[in-house]
Formats: structure tokens, sequence, C-alpha cells
């Protein structure tokens, strides 16, 4: 028996999963220059294809957070969700290993240096991903279903931003007790 999610729950990360991409995908559209640099800071990917490989990037991102939207896609946007976060978790933890901390993670709308936090946020979405990815049972949506839906996809929204800005703070002050 293959598992299943109620398609309200599925709805729900399908759409915070689309936010996280969509605002993700229009930080690095707004300040490229910025995010080409935090790129280029992880030593991963040869400098003549930074420009290319940033611009590619955040269409990427942008792309899946569309087709997140569109229940027809089925379950490959939440695979390559998964996938591109994966990669992504993979690259903090390579600079992270080579004791490459103070570099920005260009994640998000403000610098944030890398840390094992990053590496474990991006492991809790992973594996929202791939319970994204999951088939919906077969009960049909009702209305009721919609203020589900877009109340599940806020309150993950929230708690993302939350554990977002306690990760930025809980680095600075450790960069901080460090200067002292």
């Amino acid at each position: 028996m293959t598992p299943a999610l109620d398609p309200a729950l599925r709805a729900a990360l399908r759409c915070a999963l689309a936010l996280l991409w969509l605002v993700s995908g229009r930080h690095k559209l707004h300040d490229p220059a910025r995010f080409r640099d935090a790129l280029a800071g992880y030593r991963l990917v040869p400098a003549r294809f930074v420009h290319a490989v940033a611009a590619g990037v955040a269409a990427l991102e942008l792309a899946l957070g569309f087709a997140l939207l569109l229940p027809a896609a089925g379950p490959a946007p939440a695979l390559a969700t998964a996938a591109l976060l994966g990669l992504y978790t993979l690259a903090i933890a390579a600079n992270l290993v080579r004791g490459r901390r103070a570099i920005d993670c260009g994640c998000g709308a403000r610098p944030q240096p890398l840390g094992e936090g990053l590496v474990v946020r991006n492991a809790v979405l992973v594996g929202i991903a791939l319970l994204a990815a999951l088939p919906a049972t077969g009960r049909a949506l009702t209305w009721l279903d919609a203020a589900t839906i877009v109340g599940g996809a806020a309150a993950l929204a929230a708690l993302y931003a939350a554990a977002d800005a306690a990760l930025a703070n809980g680095l600075r002050s450790g960069q901080l007790r460090a200067r002292a």
C-alpha cells in the first residue's frame, strides 16, 4: 500500500514550498550581484560560469514555485524541490567541512553566514518536499479545505520565517561571543 496524504495537507505543503521558491527567486532577481557573490563564495562553480549558474538558479526556483501550484504537475516539482534543497545542503555542508563559515548562504533577503542550523533547516525542508510528493487520498476537497490550505501554508511560512530569523540571530550572537 502506497502512503498518501490528505489532499488539503498535500496542497498546504505544496503552497508553502511554492511560496519559499517564489520569494527566494524574487530575492535573487532583485539583487543578482549579491547572489552571484554568494554563489562565488561557495567556490563550487568555476568563476566563468557563476553568472550563468546564478541566473539559472533564480529561474529554476521561480519555475519550481509556479509548478508546485499546479496540481496537474504531479509529484515532479516536489521531487525536484527535494533534490535542489539537497544540493544546497551538500554545498553548505562541504563549505562547513572546509571551515568556511563566513560566506553568505545566499538563501534570503539578508546575508546569513553558513552554519549547521542551515543544514538541519534544509534537511527538514527536504522531508517536507518528499511528503508533498506523495499522492493525495481520494477524498474530494471542499470549500472549507481552502481555509485549511491557506492557513496551513501561512503557518508553515511563518514557522520558516521564525526559524530563519532564529538561525540568523543565533549565528550573529555566536560571532559576537567569539569576538569578545
